[in-house]
């Protein structure tokens, strides 16, 4: 999704939640920032619709859960509140849970031209300050590559890039598959090099 600032008026916490409750479209907040959160392309959609038919079978196996776009997740209590693309919990209070994701295991965002590089700067410094979040994936939505940051030791964080007819792997839920899966139905604009082989 393509966030856009909303206006320069901060709000606690406490008013963000009442306030976007009663709002027909989604925003994040950082600390004390509203983030309207604007529609993505139709490859958008099919990559995290995919990517969740592919956990949702596994996951149900393992008594975790997953969920896309519109499920909120606490980054930090009463400061930030995000909604990736698809989020996997395996926590038991999460599992119970009504209103947002405290606890994610697994945070996926779908990159756009407009978003990529926030993804990958303030949005993966955010999301990794979670403490139970053991990978954040990227998944590019105008060619097929996925990367992954998956916690190590300490503050360490390590990099996998995946590209066509290579097999993703999620350590944290023992999951693989192949990057052909997410992007089932889904059309890319031809490259400068495609032209040129035409």
């Amino acid at each position: 999704m393509i966030a856009e600032p909303r206006s320069n008026r901060s709000m606690t916490a406490e008013e963000y939640l009442a306030w976007e409750a009663e709002q027909e479209l989604r925003h994040e907040y950082i600390d004390g920032e509203i983030v309207a959160m604007t529609g993505g392309t139709l490859a958008h959609a099919k990559i995290y619709l995919n990517f969740y038919r592919a956990l949702y079978p596994h996951l149900r196996q393992r008594g975790c859960e997953t969920y896309v776009s519109d499920a909120k997740v606490q980054a930090r209590p009463n400061s930030r509140y995000f909604y990736p693309d698809v989020v996997v919990t395996c926590d038991a209070e999460d599992l119970k849970a009504r209103d947002w994701v405290r606890n994610p295991t697994i945070i996926v965002e779908v990159l756009s031209p407009s978003t990529a590089a926030y993804d990958r700067t303030k949005k993966l410094k955010y999301y990794r300050q979670i403490p139970s979040l053991q990978e954040y994936i990227l998944v590019d939505s105008e060619s097929m590559s996925v990367e992954i940051y998956r916690r190590g030791e300490g503050k360490f964080w390590l990099y996998y890039a995946y590209e066509a007819g290579e097999t993703i792997a999620l350590d944290s839920i023992n999951f693989e598959c192949p990057i052909e899966l997410l992007y089932e139905g889904v059309t890319f604009e031809p490259t400068i090099e495609d032209e040129r082989e035409d």
